[in-house]
């Protein structure tokens, strides 16, 4: 089967970029069967985890040992206490 350079849409961003011969190549030593669905400039940020994650969102709670405001990276629920990060540490070092 002749290769030839492809030229693929990337489905994050939607810019137009060519899987070279060379990279077609790569694939198939690999094994790799399907094409990259992703530009470099995405697969690259993907891969530092810049792009897939973003902002993380935090929430604001009043600690329940010590009662100081502080913010947590998930939404607290009111079946369990929530800790600011010292507090939380000292009950870890108690278990």
């Amino acid at each position: 089967m002749v290769l030839s350079d492809k030229t693929l849409t990337c489905r994050e961003c939607g810019t137009q970029f060519t899987f070279t011969v060379g990279e077609q190549e790569f694939f198939q030593s690999k094994g790799l069967l399907n094409e990259p669905g992703r530009c470099p400039a995405c697969r690259s940020a993907r891969r530092n985890g810049s792009q897939s994650r973003g902002q993380r969102e935090l929430f604001e709670i009043v600690c329940d040992s010590c009662g100081r405001q502080a913010t947590v990276p998930f939404r607290p629920t009111q079946t369990r206490p929530v800790y600011c990060d010292e507090c939380f540490a000292k009950l870890r070092e108690e278990h």
